[in-house]
């Protein structure tokens, strides 16, 4: 199954490819065409924004696993003593503890998947936020340096190490957002 999914994936993407680059090959303007690389991940990422930006994210990230770990420690307690006096408490009190260590289970575990969530999301969104500046600058150099078009990286099986305009869009992205 995993075979046959590879191969359909191949050859897509070499229809694809065929589609677009076929034509530039056999026409006597193919010498004018020019098509550019860029792995846009990897231009985000090495842009000093990024940086700058996933160090806060980083030291937020941080803050927030500590609380979490000292919630974690005050709930393993709570179960240890549960435990400890699970015997010689009186039925009735030891449901009400039993009741309070549950909520207390309950809450930290969705509190945690709340924060889990929210940096899920504000990672989505400074990615998406820079992807789309980043866009802008690619399309910019595309225009400046006259490409027929600039496709990712990604997408694309073989193309000579000369196209790739991943190291030129990050520095143009950081000219251009300072």
């Amino acid at each position: 199954m995993q075979v046959f999914f590879s191969k359909v994936v191949f050859c897509s993407v070499f229809l694809i490819g065929l589609l677009f680059l076929g034509p530039m090959a056999s026409t006597p303007f193919a010498a004018e065409k020019r098509v550019g690389f860029v792995d846009l991940q990897k231009a985000v990422i090495k842009t000093k924004e990024w940086k700058k930006s996933f160090e806060s994210f980083k030291k937020d990230f941080a803050k927030e696993k500590k609380k979490i770990k000292s919630r974690e420690a005050r709930i393993k307690k709570m179960l240890a003593d549960l435990n400890k006096q699970s015997f010689v408490l009186e039925p009735e009190l030891k449901k009400k503890k039993e009741d309070k260590f549950r909520k207390e289970k309950v809450a930290f575990e969705r509190y945690v998947k709340d924060q889990n969530d929210e940096f899920r999301k504000n990672e989505q969104e400074m990615t998406q936020k820079m992807g789309i500046k980043m866009m802008k600058v690619i399309q910019k150099i595309g225009k400046e340096k006259k490409y027929t078009m600039i496709l990712e990286q990604k997408v694309v099986l073989y193309h000579d190490k000369g196209n790739d305009l991943t190291s030129l869009a990050t520095k143009a992205y950081d000219r251009s957002n300072k």
